[in-house]
């Protein structure tokens, strides 16, 4: 072979290693565009509204959703409702939580930064816990305008997915939403019993177990279902009276559990207003600080005690 043909044939492997490696840059730059395409939507399908406005923090929320933390704050912001993604749930709690460290550090003591840090903390979860209680209390209110709506449909003659389809589309947020989510998991070939299991895991209440149970027996048994749903909306709207009256009955202590804390927080910000330096030089000591872990350790725990007081299950 020439020196020809040797230089025509490493040109011509050059050339068709250039394209091959082009071929794959392009295919490579595709399939990520198409993974994060993915992700996005179902980011989006895991509970967070569709918007137009774009994610904050991406790649935060990516690397946070391959942890179990993260999985664990991305199904507990899906049941709340709230339209953030669990990294910026996080960049935003770390926010807050340097700023209240630096805001006790600058008015009480030093002492009292990572405490404040804590509480800070504690308080963004219980925040969520709320936020998801609310919504599952909304829930129930709407649970038996949709029995009535199952009802009326499956007296119609329609099926039960259709029926639930139907409830979707004519009631309100939140129920509207989750058995939208209901919906679409029955589209793409889930069963009726994982989508309503699902959706009763999302929102736990007795209400919404009692109905799941019976369109659930229902749907397997092939028996009457709107007798049982006639029956179910009378049930919760009786229900959803007594719920009304205990919560008014609560009420105040309720807000006797959550003045308890500002006490001692008030009790601290006057001692210092009336002797100016008394924080700093009781928190100087190591009994003076132990006594202030102490005074807040009891503080907490009377919260608790009167919060579990004033929780009843109707």
């Amino acid at each position: 072979m020439s020196l020809d043909s040797i230089a025509l044939l490493t040109l011509g492997t050059a050339l068709l290693c250039a394209v091959l490696a082009v071929v794959g840059l392009r295919l490579y730059a595709t399939g990520r565009e198409r993974h994060q395409a993915l992700v996005d939507r179902l980011s989006d399908d895991h509970g967070l509204p569709r918007t137009g406005r774009g994610r904050r923090f991406a790649g935060v929320d990516r690397r946070l959703r391959a942890t179990r933390l993260g999985r664990g704050l991305e199904l507990r912001l899906a049941a709340t409702g709230l339209n953030i993604t669990p990294g910026e749930f996080f960049v935003y709690l770390l926010a807050v939580v340097a700023g209240v460290w630096l805001v006790a550090q600058a008015v009480l003591a030093p002492f009292f930064g990572p405490i404040a840090a804590v509480a800070a903390v504690w308080a963004a979860y219980a925040f969520l816990n709320w936020q998801r209680q609310k919504r599952i209390e909304r829930f129930i209110n709407q649970l038996p305008e949709l029995s009535r709506i199952l009802a009326n449909a499956t007296q119609a003659g329609l099926a039960l997915r259709t029926a639930l389809g139907m409830a979707a589309e004519e009631l309100e947020a939140p129920a509207g939403e989750e058995l939208a989510k209901v919906s679409d998991k029955l589209a793409v070939g889930h069963s009726l019993d994982e989508a309503l299991d699902e959706l009763a895991a999302r929102l736990p209440s007795r209400e919404l177990v009692v109905l799941v149970t019976t369109l659930v027996l229902s749907n397997r048994a092939g028996g009457t279902v709107v007798g049982s749903l006639r029956n179910l909306t009378k049930t919760l709207e009786e229900r959803k009276e007594t719920r009304r009256e205990v919560r008014t009955q609560l009420s105040q202590v309720v807000v006797t559990a959550y003045v308890v804390p500002f006490l001692g927080l008030g009790t601290l910000l006057l001692m210092d207003r009336i002797a100016p330096g008394a924080i700093d030089r009781m928190t100087a000591t190591f009994l003076g600080q132990a006594a202030v872990v102490v005074a807040c350790v009891l503080y907490a725990a009377g919260f608790f005690v009167i919060r579990r007081i004033s929780k009843i299950d109707v």
